[in-house]
């Protein structure tokens, strides 16, 4: 599988100390992958330093680093209260340059993908939080980016929301097939929407156990109640408690 982005040794210190590393991990192109790790372990610094928003203090990041090649969706959407939401997602294509026509006319696409047509003129203010969550994922998904990061994107949402954005979003990747590395505290989650699980270790982060997850994406009806996701799940789990206690 060819690589789209990768963590060579990196290391992150901080004031306080180190606060992730060594790690080292690579992401194929279209894989998903979840992060999780008890807080403060660094997943969230391993989601910036994969997103060029922050530089490692030793080690290479290699990543998708062309204009819109890297999306990133964060806990909050992060919209601009003033702005529709057509015109929050085609705002990275109008800052590339596209003409306004067209970066509205593909921000009305997006918008229908992540079920939001008909909602384009309405602002922030105006929209639920699994709405606003859709709008964000609209504008990441825009630009047709080679990586998609997503840190929590969930976390606010109540179960039922959470569940049905899962889904979406796994339907969503199979038209474009990003690459997608995801931070979550939800092993069930993690299980649910990734090829890969990643278990990261108490801080300072490192990796305690990478395990495969068997299985189609999108996840086919009653997933949750088989066999090979629980047996999963409880892997993830245990190899989470033991980097717990590490």
């Amino acid at each position: 599988m060819t690589s789209i982005a990768a963590l060579r040794e990196v290391e992150v210190d901080y004031a306080a100390g180190r606060a992730l590393g060594p790690v080292s991990l690579e992401i194929g192109a279209g894989e998903t992958v979840a992060l999780v790790g008890p807080s403060g372990c660094g997943k969230s610094t391993a989601l910036r330093l994969l997103a060029g928003l922050e530089a490692p203090t030793r080690g290479e990041v290699r990543r998708a680093a062309g204009r819109g090649e890297t999306a990133v969706v964060f806990q909050a959407p992060t919209l601009a209260p003033w702005l529709s939401a057509r015109a929050n997602v085609a705002l990275p294509l109008e800052l590339a340059g596209a003409p306004r026509a067209d970066a509205y006319e593909r921000a009305g696409a997006a918008l229908a993908q992540v079920g939001l047509a008909g909602a384009e003129d309405k602002r922030p203010a105006q929209l639920s939080g699994g709405m606003a969550m859709r709008v964000s994922l609209a504008r990441a998904l825009v630009t047709q980016p080679k990586l998609l990061l997503l840190d929590e994107p969930f976390a606010a949402l109540d179960e039922i929301t959470r569940r049905t954005l899962a889904d979406d979003v796994l339907k969503l990747w199979t038209q474009t097939r990003p690459a997608i590395v995801f931070v979550t505290h939800n092993v069930e989650e993690a299980v649910y929407m990734a090829s890969r699980v990643v278990v990261m270790s108490r801080g300072p982060g490192r990796i305690a156990a990478d395990l495969a997850v068997a299985g189609p994406i999108p996840r086919p009806p009653h997933f949750r109640t088989t066999a090979a996701f629980r047996e999963t799940a409880e892997a993830v789990s245990t190899a989470l408690a033991q980097g717990v206690a590490a």
